[in-house]
């Protein structure tokens, strides 16, 4: 599957998804989620009984988020990219941001209590909801609820218990991007960035986070079926272990690990790196400055990301929160979000107001697209099947992730 070449490039003008360094390096990664995410996430069947909240009051006249750059643009970066202070004029919530760089800050801000609201990743929300820190949100108090693209509700990342904690805002893939002079023919398989004997060996390139082991967790779910690898982040210790030597052969073809995107790019357009991991954002960049590149999802499929607008269990402006969840689910809203940040808008209502071709290029709409990808979530100990609390938790992804890259 071929992406399309943008036709805009105000689709990919911002450098704000730096922010996806997600948790990268390892030691002070292992040291926080030692003491977040498996007593958060990952020892209960169920979440703490928090209330959901039954009616909208009058708004409070403030509003605080934790948010990833981007997110709440209020016309500081650019006066053109500007939905927060339209909203604070509609609602009179005057909103404060916190903009977080990682995933662990966000579940650490939250933790304080003094936020409102968080714009959370699959990989921390469990942690917000199993450790009470988030509530689950009314879906009749959330007036695009009916037009959020069904394949994003109700996830595994994003609920529990049967209940929603949040509204969908968007997702993205994390492609297979090559240089086309470089492999002329398109890879059908992961193995490009896998395989001693690959072309692009010597110059693949990587996520650099622990979450990637899920990457090598994917390819091992299609080309080892006797590890019996069902959820890619639900792995046992044979499993993990499997995942671990993996990217312990990788390591000598992997010329770079990124967490900013933009020295991938570079990387990319230089001819440094032939294959890897990439957001559609960054080729889309590579392609506008005519740099040989394509994506495509191999026939493994991939990982990606969802991330989804959280309410805190002691939010002091509930009723500003859910404003700003409604305002900014709202199609227009959606579209100039996804087009300053790079990503699928949740409301497919949103393409009414974007670029030319840009909601085809991120697969907007699309459930199949949606199938194929293994959004991050939180790895736990419960494993969500019959094995129980048998899974390899994050701190010990954390701890691997130190000891791959050497």
């Amino acid at each position: 599957m071929m992406a399309r070449t943008p036709e805009a490039t105000t689709t990919v003008r911002s450098p704000a998804r730096v922010r996806r360094t997600l948790l990268a390096t390892g030691a002070l990664v292992a040291t926080v989620l030692t003491g977040s995410c498996s007593g958060d996430s990952g020892g209960t069947s169920a979440p703490p009984d928090v209330p959901t909240l039954q009616e909208l009051g009058t708004p409070e006249g403030r509003l605080d988020l934790v948010a990833w750059a981007g997110y709440a643009e209020n016309g500081s970066n650019d006066p053109k990219v500007d939905w927060v202070k339209p909203f604070t004029k509609a609602t009179g919530c005057k909103v404060y941001t916190k903009v977080a760089d990682t995933s662990d800050s966000m579940v650490a801000l939250m933790k304080s209590g003094r936020y409102d609201g968080v714009s959370a990743s699959g990989d921390a929300s469990l942690r917000l909801i199993y450790g009470g820190t988030v509530a689950p949100v009314n879906t009749r108090l959330l007036s695009n609820w009916n037009d959020i693209a069904g394949y994003l509700k109700n996830q595994p990342y994003n609920s529990a218990a049967g209940r929603m904690y949040g509204v969908p805002h968007g997702y993205g893939a994390n492609m297979l991007m090559y240089r086309t002079d470089k492999i002329t023919q398109r890879p059908t398989s992961w193995s490009v960035v896998w395989d001693k004997e690959s072309p692009a060996a010597g110059h693949v390139v990587a996520y650099d986070s622990p979450i990637y082991i899920a990457d090598a967790a994917l390819y091992l779910k299609a080309h080892r079926p006797d590890l019996k690898i069902n959820d890619v982040y639900e792995l046992d210790e044979k499993q993990f272990d499997a995942a671990v030597d993996l990217l312990k052969q990788q390591r000598p073809n992997v010329n770079q690990y990124w967490a900013n995107y933009l020295d991938e790019l570079q990387s990319f357009k230089s001819g440094y790196n032939y294959a890897g991991t990439a957001w559609q954002v960054t080729a889309n960049l590579a392609m506008a400055e005519k740099a040989p590149v394509a994506t495509t999802i191999p026939d493994e499929g991939a990982t990606g990301w969802s991330d989804t607008w959280m309410i805190s269990s002691k939010a002091q402006h509930p009723t500003c929160m859910y404003q700003w969840m409604n305002w900014i689910t709202m199609p227009k809203v959606q579209a100039e979000v996804a087009q300053w940040f790079g990503e699928a808008p949740a409301n497919p209502k949103a393409c009414r107001y974007t670029a030319k071709g840009f909601c085809s290029t991120y697969h907007v709409g699309d459930p199949e697209f949606y199938k194929r990808l293994a959004f991050w979530k939180t790895p736990v100990k419960e494993c969500g099947d019959d094995r129980g609390s048998k899974c390899v938790d994050y701190s010990r992804w954390a701890q691997a992730w130190t000891q791959i890259k050497g």
